[in-house]
């Protein structure tokens, strides 16, 4: 009696893994090239065809199309177009012309670049861009902003703040210190549809807003704790009650760094006059423009991304009670100290290198 040789076990390489992983990170990608992403990524990771065709809803005789495609020529065989034998590869030339039209032309009909009208202009398929730009890790379709500060004191200001980082005095604790403000009580109109096995979780667009709330933070750079107190507005009053509830809050014995940035609620003759009371307050503020000079903000991000973004809340109160949730369980958990790697000459090299660019641009346009 004769048995079925079992089919070889498909093999993608990391490179081609981590290229189809960018795929699917890219929201401008057509759906038939995510599907053979998927498709692929799943087989890789050890399912049967059968598996990847129920799973993914299509049938077996795709699925087992595009491992042979794949099979036979990597992945330029995931392109749509006929041709015989192996498909063309990029030379040199259009590989240069691409990465020339990404990063120094737009198009005509769009403000940057897509999958689709990228292809058009060079002439190649889309699978072939994608393939370029992941490999220059170029994303046209992500945009950051940032703003160059004029303060005329920066250069004295980032050595200060950064040599706190790098070199904190001994004897003292060095807090990063800045208040999140109008953070929204935001319930869903509807209940959110859980995650599932093929279903992510799913929420109604719109929302019902109960209010807000402010929280001012106090992020300790040699332990990664945070003191944090919830308020409804942010005057100079609360952040003064703040100061004192540090006050209270750390050793009696050990002075304390503030770094914190320039907003006129810290600078208050009522503050002024309650630091004169506290001498072991020593203040030391950012520049303007770089609030991400100040170490708290990456904790602020993680509160939001962990913490608020995804939940609802029916109050104000519930959102007084996540925060308080998210603080005890940072401090417990996943506090550990912070790491600043980059020197003040570093960062001042930067920004003249940004201004000297920014008013190159000037004279060129």
């Amino acid at each position: 009696m004769y048995m079925a040789r079992p089919a070889a076990p498909f093999v993608l390489t990391l490179a081609d893994a981590e290229i189809l992983q960018g795929w699917l990170r890219m929201t401008s990608l057509p759906q038939s090239l995510a599907q053979r992403a998927r498709i692929l990524l799943r087989l890789a990771d050890g399912q049967s065809p059968k598996e990847v065709s129920e799973q993914l809803q299509v049938s077996a005789p795709v699925v087992f199309k595009w491992r042979k495609r794949y099979q036979e020529a990597g992945l330029e065989g995931l392109n749509d177009l006929p041709r015989s034998g192996q498909p063309r590869k990029l030379d040199e030339a259009k590989i240069k012309e691409i990465l020339t039209l990404t990063t120094q032309r737009v198009p005509r009909e769009a403000t940057h670049w897509s999958l689709r009208l990228m292809a058009k202009y060079a002439g190649v398929t889309i699978w072939q861009v994608a393939q370029v730009w992941a490999a220059a890790d170029l994303k046209p379709h992500r945009l950051k902003t940032f703003k160059i500060s004029n303060d005329p004191h920066f250069a004295d200001k980032v050595v200060d703040v950064v040599g706190l980082y790098l070199n904190p005095p001994d004897n003292a604790l060095v807090l990063s210190v800045d208040e999140k403000t109008q953070i929204q009580a935001l319930d869903r109109t509807q209940p959110m549809l859980p995650l599932k096995p093929g279903q992510i979780e799913r929420r109604t667009h719109d929302y019902k807003r109960h209010g807000t709330a402010s929280l001012y933070a106090a992020f300790d750079i040699l332990t990664g704790q945070v003191i944090g107190r919830i308020t409804q507005r942010h005057r100079a009053k609360e952040f003064l009650a703040f100061l004192q509830q540090i006050d209270r809050s750390t050793p009696a014995e050990l002075d304390l760094h503030v770094i914190l940035d320039n907003s006129a609620t810290h600078k208050t003759e009522a503050v002024r006059a309650w630091l004169e009371k506290h001498p072991r307050f020593k203040l030391h503020f950012t520049p303007t423009s770089a609030s991400w000079l100040n170490a708290v903000e990456g904790w602020f991000a993680q509160l939001e991304r962990r913490a608020l973004y995804r939940d609802a809340f029916s109050s104000v109160a519930d959102l007084r009670a996540a925060i308080r949730r998210f603080i005890a369980a940072h401090n417990e958990h996943s506090a550990k100290p912070f790491r600043w790697n980059k020197t003040a000459e570093a960062i001042i090299g930067s920004v003249h290198r940004a201004k000297l660019a920014a008013i190159k641009h000037k004279f060129l346009d």
